[in-house]
């Protein structure tokens, strides 16, 4: 057989990709000191090159006096970066006239700099066809820009974002972190930073892009409050700058009652606006309004049938507060639109769409009147959130320039995407989740996202041309940094984000947070996590969750549960030999961003897997249930004492962050407070915990004896055709990873076209054959039905399976719902096909790609012997 390993599959994505990688590094967070391509960042000098540092003092920084106060932000943070890498002060001054320096920083807009106007008129900076470009920077380096300057540096925007997308780019690329302040990633200190000669640009591939701060109680909201005294402008600025460094632009704030954006602080949107950042307000928040504010405007009824003109007065405050700037004119903004029941729950019974149309139209002459402008000069946005999609499945019509915003099912799943090609005015956009409270349960204490799955969903989005707008639910911010980080860096321009980028990614992002040395194992065990985390959330965790073995006298089988605790206590063993080779000012850092979540979750699995075998143990009056009990107890302890040790780093700084509660659940919902689980004591002597530990046999198989497992990236021979590759997602799903069809986006394959995948298998034995399909849980985008594949053995007629899950509950859709729930707590989907009187042997398995968006992650093959007569 051929098998293909994941180190040969990152092997094959090692070539052209990662080399373009290297160009692009900025776009992906990656700290690279090539000096091989125009403007990039060196640490020896050269001919033409700009000196970012030389010999520890740090060039001048420039930013107008008349510049735009996002400019002058940036201008400050820049200058602070500067001396994070160098360990000096860097001058920020307001005019070239004044700067003192040989060599100097100038960050301008385009038609707002008279420096940089004044290049552009002389011809030492070409920069004019930026012009009209949204958020597009340049980054060129000019001799003899001024009389006493000898070079500059000069970051120029298309518009106030560009600029300040520019000078953040440069922060990154010469080593500090976004996540400078948010998980105190320190900055390797540097005695000479060049930027070689040469200009480079860059811009964005989605328009809006952005994060909602969700769920945000009791962690985040606990954790402000100590800290700012609220979700105030002081919070909020440190929640803005973080966005600027990631190139976002958008925001949904916190909104969870008590708190509204506008309303608690005056000065929360004048800040957004003056850093550049464009606001919004959630799915179910019309009109520039929280939902926390209706309770204090003492509205009636949320029905717009009882209650039209309250809401319409209601609505009409949040546009009038929007045109707020010093010239009446509008703070930067994307305008919710429609309407969801109180407290984001459906409207109404049905689909109610003349209803909603009439709403729609109502704010829309709201804005008019408001803005004294037609409604289509004001970008606007309506969230096709849960029942929201049935009105625009059943045909409702908004006005061609508003945005659509599809959704996914809160489990990381889109729902639907418009056909690839369809245009539309305002365009299309994607409300994705990393975070989210709801069913089948809450999930909200660790990151539990695949940075791969996000990819092939995102991909597929972008395929689709939703790219107007990609926002995701991150909860409290913390600890969503990993997923945060991917998401924006793959929002930033989605077409680079190729197969071989995503497989660079970790090690990328682990250089720039922790530097090279150890970046290639951080960021496995990063990998690692995710995909063990993933595989089933925290909160669906507990002692029933995996299959243990039968006890004997002297021997305890781990089953699936021992088989993962010993992962996770590998995973551990390796969070523990990094931590002693890393400086001790990035101890905080890895604490946050990787030490934590290993150790809590091992902690997690630890617990769970000592009350199943207590359990198990006590119901046989065994007396080693005992040692299991004092084992359960001393883990839940030590979920706490992580806990606390999170609030301790960082001199305090995380008090509150860690508040979520985690174990105990019984229903959707969260509990009041961590609960220890129940365990039971015998009487009777047992062995000591050593003679315990020597009888658990941890790593026994999980499948039946006898399945034969092929996994999907192991392929034997990949039949390609109808301009589609099969190509390997490396770690996605449970274990060695996934397989799609690429690109994405593309019209269903039929039989004929024979785009399929062969796998050579030895069959031990003979019978009937059970196939099990296992794939990655993905939804019908399309609402056609489901998505098919086919699979077939041998010459044998292939069988059609179709991967239907509906997360949406109705009557007609109870087997789907159901289905749905067990995907998304599973992290997978099994379809099966059998065929009979197969002989044991030789055998190939074939699997046929018909619909899009049908990912396998492996093949379970059974074979249950002829009954005997």
């Amino acid at each position: 057989m051929n098998f293909v390993s994941v180190a040969g599959v990152r092997q094959a994505l090692s070539g052209r990709g990662r080399l373009a990688l290297l160009v692009l590094l900025s776009t992906f967070g990656a700290t690279a000191w090539a000096c091989t391509t125009p403007a990039s960042v060196c640490e020896r000098d050269g001919a033409g090159s700009f000196g970012l540092v030389r010999a520890g003092q740090p060039a001048a920084v420039i930013v107008e006096a008349g510049a735009d106060p996002a400019l002058r932000h940036v201008g400050r943070s820049f200058a602070a970066d500067l001396e994070r890498v160098s360990g000096r002060p860097a001058a920020l001054r307001d005019n070239v006239q004044s700067a003192a320096a040989r060599e100097v920083v100038l960050i301008g807009q385009l038609g707002r700099s008279p420096a940089v106007d004044g290049l552009l008129k002389s011809g030492k900076l070409k920069a004019a066809d930026l012009k009209g470009q949204w958020e597009a920077f340049r980054q060129a380096v000019v001799d003899k820009p001024f009389p006493g300057v000898d070079r500059a540096l000069v970051i120029v925007g298309s518009d106030r974002r560009g600029a300040v997308f520019g000078a953040y780019d440069l922060s990154a690329r010469i080593g500090v972190s976004p996540w400078q302040w948010w998980a105190d990633v320190p900055a390797a200190r540097r005695a000479d930073v060049f930027v070689t000669a040469g200009a480079r640009d860059d811009r964005p591939g989605v328009k809006y892009r952005g994060i909602f701060i969700n769920d945000e109680a009791p962690a985040l909201s606990t954790w402000a409050g100590t800290k700012f005294g609220g979700t105030n402008a002081a919070f909020y600025e440190h929640v803005f700058e973080l966005l600027l460094r990631m190139k976002a632009n958008y925001l949904w704030p916190a909104m969870w009652p008590p708190r509204a954006f506008n309303a608690d602080d005056p000065k929360n949107m004048v800040l957004a606006d003056e850093m550049g950042i464009v606001m919004g307000t959630s799915h179910h928040e019309p009109l520039m309004r929280a939902h926390d504010e209706w309770a204090r405007f003492k509205g009636k009824a949320w029905d717009y049938t009882k209650n039209a003109e309250q809401l319409r007065e209601f609505w009409r405050g949040g546009i009038q507060r929007m045109m707020g700037r010093p010239d009446g004119s509008a703070f930067d903004s994307l305008v919710t639109i429609g309407m969801r029941g109180d407290g984001d729950e459906p409207m109404s019974e049905g689909t109610a769409i003349g209803l909603l149309e009439g709403i729609v139209k109502d704010q829309r002459q709201i804005i008019a009147d408001v803005t004294k402008q037609p409604a289509d000069k004001t970008p606007q946005m309506w969230a096709l959130y849960k029942e929201v999609q049935d009105y625009y499945d059943k045909g409702m019509k908004v006005p061609d320039d508003v945005l659509l915003l599809f959704c996914d099912d809160n489990w990381g799943q889109i729902r639907r995407l418009p056909q690839p090609g369809a245009k539309r005015l305002g365009g299309y956009g994607i409300y994705y989740h990393f975070d989210y409270v709801g069913g089948p349960r809450n999930y909200k204490w660790l990151n539990t996202n695949q940075i791969e799955k996000t990819w092939q969903q995102m991909n597929l989005a972008h395929a689709h041309g939703a790219d107007a707008l990609w926002i995701v639910n991150v909860g409290d911010i913390k600890p969503m940094e990993y997923p945060i980080s991917f998401f924006l860096d793959m929002a930033w321009q989605p077409e680079r984000m190729t197969l071989a980028q995503l497989a660079a990614y970790p090690k990328d992002w682990a250089t720039l947070t922790f530097g090279a040395a150890q970046a290639a194992e951080i960021a496995d065990i990063v990998t690692r996590y995710s995909q063990y985390a993933a595989r089933r959330k925290p909160e669906l965790v507990d002692e029933r969750s995996f299959a243990l073995g039968t006890a004997t006298a002297d021997a305890l089988p781990g089953g699936d549960f021992g088989r993962r605790v010993a992962e996770w206590e590998a995973l551990e063993a390796r969070v523990a030999h990094v931590k002693v080779t890393l400086r001790p000012e990035q101890r905080d850092a890895y604490f946050q961003l990787v030490e934590h979540p290993v150790l809590a979750l091992a902690n997690l699995y630890r617990l769970y897997y000592a009350v199943a075998w207590n359990r198990q143990l006590a119901k046989a009056g065994d007396p080693r249930a005992n040692v299991f009990a004092e084992r359960a107890e001393a883990a839940f302890a030590r979920d706490q004492a992580l806990s606390d040790q999170y609030h301790t780093i960082a001199n305090g700084k995380w008090a509150g962050m860690m508040l979520q509660t985690h174990i105990g659940y019984t229903s959707w919902q969260q509990p009041d407070r961590n609960t220890m689980p129940a365990v039971q004591r015998v009487t009777g002597t047992a062995p000591d915990a050593a003679a315990v530990d020597q009888q658990l046999a941890r790593g026994a198989a999980p499948l039946p004896s006898g399945t034969v497992v092929l996994e999907a990236p192991q392929f034997s021979r990949a039949v390609n055709g109808r301009g589609l590759t099969w190509a390997p997602i490396p770690n996605l799903g449970q274990s060695l990873g996934a397989v799609a069809a690429l690109p994405q986006g593309r019209p269903a394959t039929t039989l004929a076209d024979g785009v399929r995948l062969e796998y050579d298998v030895e069959l031990p034995s003979g019978g009937e054959l059970n196939l099990a399909a296992v794939m990655v849980p993905t939804l019908d985008t399309r609402s056609a039905g489901g998505l098919r594949l086919a699979v077939g053995l041998d010459d044998l007629p292939p069988q059609e399976l179709k991967l239907s899950l509906q997360p949406t509950p109705g009557a007609e859709r109870r087997r789907e719902e159901r289905d749905w729930a067990r995907a998304v707590i599973d992290n997978q989907f099994k379809l099966s096909a059998r065929f009979a009187d197969v002989k044991p042997g030789r055998h190939v398995v074939k699997v046929w790609r018909l619909d899009d968006n049908a990912v396998l992650q492996r093949l379970e093959l059974g074979v249950e012997a002829p009954a005997t007569p």
